[in-house]
């Protein structure tokens, strides 16, 4: 026997061959000469139609030491038995069907067996090549089908050159769909726009079926052909929804937690991931779904891609921010033993966002254009509320450490809050449920609190909560009697500041540089005032202190000071009318029932 290596040896005492059904079915009445194994299976052949086209065999059998050689073994033919049965076909002149199934892996064969056109005209090779320039690359759909085929092939195929056809054959006719659609978008002018793309990009559904790096390298073809980045975005989100796990209906798309998936899949998985994200459009113009930027950001996150493809979503997402809603940011965290939602990416996303905000101003700068209510600033004041919704969403974690809770506070600059109620409202949620701060880390998360960006209402329930510390309470309680001696006085020196207290619009309105500046004028008029207070505040801990022991001693209820004292002020009418009181009693009966607070209410009640 003689293998393609071109070793000998005799099949005298080899069992009797199994062949091939191809075998009898041809030549029943005339005997063969020569037995061709491929992939263990054999072919009953003869010499001279073998040799008179297929320059491999021809080589072997010259090369052969026994000059009645019987058998030859050929290794990793591509196609295997199939293909190679096609081409004995051809060798005999028996007549059969190319197709776009077959046709890759006959080529690739008749490669192999080395079937040019220099042992005989219009030879299997010239056949094949004849098809491919006539059928296959004209059509989409038809050059997608023999992409499909060569992923089974080795690497011949790719010296042949028949995927990089089939890629430029995809992208080429992919632009002509695209011209053709510019007339059917004017024909389709009335029809819905469900319709409309249903039948301008019916091809994006075909390019899903091929595997990731076939995939990669038609995307790269259409960018550089000017397919609409539109229509590549739309392909990349049905490849990501057809062949992810989770993507889609399933819980990758909401914020559930997701296991992650063990073994090669995974590692396919993250590889899809990674190349979809490297494929998204750049251009500046191209706009790539939020929703289907957090459900690859989630996936990624779930099959732990490489951290420059998750920065790159992140930072894509960081640049519309203020178009996010509260469940986007809500992405599951699925390192053991940390919180329950994923609050470094969302810190992250937080971090571009702001980048992208201050190179937005340094570029209004250089063009001259200062004023109120810039663009970048009204993004500012949404993502503000937006943040700040979701830190009460993420308050009740008890495994949310306050490092982690004060990073997402402190980031934002002052100027991103109109008022502080919603800032107010989380950190009350997270002191109910994290019980067991001490009093400096209470001090310290309530000091991003400003006393003069809360409204009446919050006002009228950081007076009473008992959760604040005292001079948390003692600025809210100052601040309101400040309000109230503006309001009454109608002093012009402090109009600026009374109206700031009151509603704190003009302050947000402006832009960030005219805010700061005019913040150092606030602070140069309010050091006396801050003086004062520090005075004050000192008298009345101490007071508070021996007010609290006295009324331990006589009640043993642990009432505080401030509690009565905001009842006191609340009869005069400083903070609200008669029902003020009537709130601060329903407060303190819902103490028993933390438990049924809903989200509908707005703040947390003591």
């Amino acid at each position: 026997m003689v293998s393609d290596g071109g070793s000998f040896s005799s099949s005298n005492r080899s069992p009797a061959p199994k062949f091939n059904s191809f075998t009898t079915r041809i030549f029943s009445d005339v005997a063969g000469d020569i037995t061709i194994v491929v992939d263990g299976e054999s072919f009953l052949l003869h010499k001279f139609p073998l040799v008179s086209r297929s320059g491999k065999i021809r080589k072997m059998v010259a090369d052969a030491k026994d000059s009645n050689l019987s058998k030859l073994e050929l290794l990793n033919l591509p196609g295997g038995p199939q293909a190679f049965e096609l081409a004995m076909k051809f060798c005999y002149g028996m007549n059969f069907e190319i197709t776009t199934a077959n046709v890759a892996p006959l080529r690739c064969a008749a490669e192999y067996l080395e079937m040019t056109e220099d042992y005989r005209d219009d030879n299997l090779i010239a056949r094949t090549e004849v098809y491919l320039d006539e059928v296959v690359v004209l059509s989409l759909e038809k050059s997608v089908e023999v992409l499909c085929a060569c992923e089974m092939l080795p690497s011949i195929a790719e010296e042949i050159g028949i995927p990089s056809r089939c890629v430029e054959a995809i992208a080429m006719n992919a632009c002509k769909e695209q011209l053709v659609s510019g007339l059917s978008r004017l024909d389709c002018g009335g029809e819905s726009a469900e319709l409309k793309n249903g039948c301008i990009e019916w091809w994006i559904e075909d390019l899903s079926v091929l595997r990731i790096d076939y995939y990669q390298r038609v995307v790269s073809a259409m960018g550089r052909m000017g397919v609409r980045q539109d229509s590549i975005t739309s392909s990349l989100m049905h490849y990501a929804e057809a062949s992810l796990k989770g993507i889609g209906k399933c819980q990758i798309w909401n914020a559930a937690r997701m296991k992650p998936i063990p073994g090669k899949e995974e590692n396919d998985q993250k590889t899809i991931v990674e190349t979809l994200v490297s494929l998204m459009p750049t251009e500046k113009g191209s706009s790539v779904p939020l929703s289907f930027l957090f459900g690859m950001l989630r996936m990624a996150i779930t099959v732990d891609a490489t951290i420059a493809y998750r920065l790159e979503l992140e930072r894509r997402i960081a640049f519309r921010l203020e178009m996010v809603s509260l469940d986007d940011l809500l992405i599951p965290c699925l390192r053991p033993g940390d919180s329950l939602f994923d609050v470094d990416t969302v810190h992250r996303i937080l971090v571009n966002f702001l980048q992208r905000i201050e190179d937005e101003d340094n570029e209004d700068c250089e063009c001259g254009s200062e004023g109120f209510g810039s663009p970048g600033h009204g993004s500012l004041l949404k993502v503000g509320r937006l943040i700040d919704t979701y830190l009460a969403e993420i308050a009740p974690d008890p495994y949310l450490s306050l490092q982690k809770f004060i990073a997402m506070i402190e980031i934002l600059p002052d100027y991103a809050r109109v008022i502080d109620d919603g800032l107010y409202r989380a950190i009350d949620i997270y002191l109910k449920a994290h019980p067991m701060l001490t009093e400096n880390e209470c001090r310290k998360l309530c000091k991003f609190i400003d006393c003069q960006k809360l409204s009446q209402d919050a006002c009228n329930h950081a007076a009473q909560n008992d959760r604040l510390p005292v001079q948390m309470v003692v600025r809210v309680l100052y601040f309101e009697q400040l309000r109230l001696k503006n309001a009454l006085s109608g002093s012009s020196g402090d109009g600026f500041l009374s109206q700031r207290i009151s509603s704190g619009v003009p302050s947000a309105a402006m832009s960030p540089r005219d805010n700061y500046a005019s913040l150092r004028r606030e602070n140069r008029e309010l050091k006396l005032e801050i003086s004062r207070m520090r005075v004050r505040l000192s008298e009345l801990e101490k007071e508070q202190t021996f007010m609290k022991q006295g009324m331990m001693n006589k009640s043993g209820n642990g009432k505080t000071f401030f509690t009565s004292l905001s009842r006191g002020i609340g009869r005069i009418g400083i903070f609200s009318g008669p029902g003020g009181a009537k709130r601060a009693k329903s407060g303190r009966k819902s103490r028993g029932s933390e438990g049924k607070t809903g989200r509908s209410r707005r703040y947390s009640v003591s």
